[in-house]
């Protein structure tokens, strides 16, 4: 138990990275908890749309996410040797890299979104205009598309702070971003102060007017904090990138730009998989991520906290202490995460009733999230256990540690019973999410070898 429990100088280390993350991320999911609830307000087809286009919006921001971090791993070790030149150009190789996602992006949700937004309406049964769902998913794309270049640039911004220890400000801007699209949504939405009613698509304009916030907030301390920040010192002197670091970056970072993105689409197909049965299960799993996403927040935050406290100790050569520094963060990171999983159990009847959707929704919805609620402890050591490994630069075995099984198991695990069993959804989607104790399985055995421990900044 010694190995697991820090002191309190650890504690207080851990928290100080930890909070503002946590702070973060809760701030980014109230976001999207508000849009729900304000568009579910509105009606069960204009949110069904909105949680179509949003599945989409999920595979980029995995996209955006795995493609930084593979930049993020290097940036986190150059920060623990003390090299500000080699942070430099990790932030140079990230910028270059968000504006071919942006591209990308673009290219594929203009020319693809429709039919993609299609794939989701095939079920024979349940309740709702499939048209109607259609036309508010197309609407609210049209917008939300907008919201690509900021939030790649905030992005960029962001995660090289907090690799750098710099939590805060990210943190703010995050809440800057919630209060504006609260009142966003609110005006434009319902039609307030003398605003259009625009339903689904003001939620969308909403969210894109608030990721400009965050963005701006971001980009100008951090240009304005230049003592704080000494990496942004002639960073656009030029985009030039060392070519071994690029290349290095690219080993590194692909096998995660793949892991994201494959990860996401596989949830995306999953849950593609559920609306071929009925209908109203998109709107419940929704609903139920939506909130589960509001809870999980702190082992969310703790992935990023092992890989920050993590890499900048490998960075060091500090792999003794890198062990220590693991294993106490994914102990802490579980034992909360069983408090947090309780309070999402014990409100999960109080979220679902906020919505305007039918009962049979509001009931699939509130199993879903004590299902997720029981499972918590669960995912917060899958969590922390990737990203420690990821630390190190094993991106390979992440790879197939995460999305790997994916594919390989747990979708087409979920395909078959789908498709060739006439099981309940709930009885489905509860085996789904129980196949994750193989990988945990797996995960502890990779700690406890100690793999991951390298520094791959070294001379």
């Amino acid at each position: 138990m010694k190995k697991l429990i820090g002191t309190k100088a650890f504690y207080k280390r851990l928290l100080a990275l930890a909070v503002p993350i946590i702070l973060q991320n809760m701030i980014t999911n109230l976001v999207s908890l508000l849009d729900n609830i304000m568009v579910g307000k509105v009606g069960q087809d204009p949110m069904s749309g909105v949680a179509i286009v949003n599945q989409l919006i999920f595979v980029f921001n995995l996209l955006v996410f795995g493609a930084l971090s593979g930049a993020g791993i290097f940036t986190a070790q150059f920060y623990g040797s003390g090299d500000d030149k080699g942070v430099r150009d990790t932030f140079r190789f990230k910028i270059l890299l968000g504006i071919g996602i942006a591209i990308v992006t673009f290219v594929v949700l203009i020319c693809a979104g429709e039919p993609l937004i299609r794939m989701y309406l095939t079920a024979d049964t349940g309740t709702g205009d499939l048209d109607a769902i259609f036309r508010y998913g197309k609407q609210y794309l049209t917008i939300i598309l907008w919201e690509i270049i900021p939030f790649i640039i905030a992005q960029v911004y962001a995660s090289t702070l907090r690799e750098t220890g710099q939590t805060f400000v990210p943190m703010m801007a995050g809440g800057a971003a919630v209060l504006v699209n609260l009142v966003g949504n609110y005006i434009l939405i319902f039609g307030k102060f003398g605003a259009p009613q625009m339903g689904a698509a003001g939620a969308a304009l909403a969210t894109v007017i608030s990721r400009v916030v965050e963005c701006l907030i971001i980009v100008v301390w951090t240009h304005y904090k230049k003592e704080q920040n000494r990496f942004i010192v002639g960073a656009y002197r030029s985009l030039k990138v060392p070519m071994q670091i690029a290349i290095d970056i690219t080993k590194k970072g692909t096998p995660l730009l793949a892991n994201e993105v494959l990860w996401s689409m596989g949830i995306a197909f999953v849950n593609q998989c559920f609306s071929v049965r009925d209908v109203i299960v998109l709107p419940s799993v929704n609903i139920s991520s939506t909130i589960a996403n509001l809870f999980n927040v702190v082992f969310l935050a703790m992935g990023n906290t092992v890989a920050i406290m993590v890499g900048q100790q490998l960075g060091a050569n500090e792999f003794e202490k890198a062990k220590d520094t693991s294993a106490k963060v994914i102990a802490f990171s579980v034992a909360v995460t069983i408090l947090t999983g309780a309070l999402m159990a014990l409100f999960a009847g109080a979220f679902t009733s906020v919505y305007n959707v039918s009962g049979e929704v509001r009931d699939m919805a509130k199993t879903m999230i004590l299902i997720t609620a029981c499972l918590t402890p669960l995912q917060a050591f899958l969590h922390a256990t990737y990203f420690t490994i990821r630390s190190g630069g094993r991106t390979v075995i992440t790879f197939l540690f995460d999305s790997g099984f994916s594919w390989c198991v747990a979708i087409p695990f979920v395909y078959c019973l789908i498709h060739f069993t006439s099981l309940p959804i709930l009885v489905i989607f509860t085996l789904y999410y129980l196949l994750d104790a193989i990988k945990a399985t797996v995960g502890f055995i990779l700690l406890k070898k100690g793999i991951w421990l390298q520094n791959i900044v070294v001379e």
